[in-house]
């Protein structure tokens, strides 16, 4: 994930360090409130997951673990959801 917060441009990577801020204070409930990000569940082989957009390209993917109240991202991608 690393690399591709590396690639990812500048305003890609403040919002995502706002998105995080959001999950560290509110959790998922409060991306739902913030109609930019368009928080949705994901479906097919990401089903479990959601995403968040960052961008008009780039998305957060995560998953809520509810046991542990932790939020694991998976990916920040340019809006591919094909998993490798």
């Amino acid at each position: 994930m690393e690399r591709q917060l590396r690639d990812a441009p500048r305003e890609v990577l403040v919002r995502y360090e706002k998105w995080k801020d959001i999950v560290a204070m509110s959790g998922q409930r409060g991306l739902r409130l913030i109609k930019g990000f368009h928080d949705e569940a994901l479906s097919g082989q990401w089903a479990g997951h959601r995403a968040s957009r960052l961008g008009i390209q780039w998305r957060v993917i995560y998953r809520v673990e509810a046991a542990e109240i932790r939020v694991l991202v998976v990916a920040v991608t340019a809006h591919d959801y094909r998993r490798a």
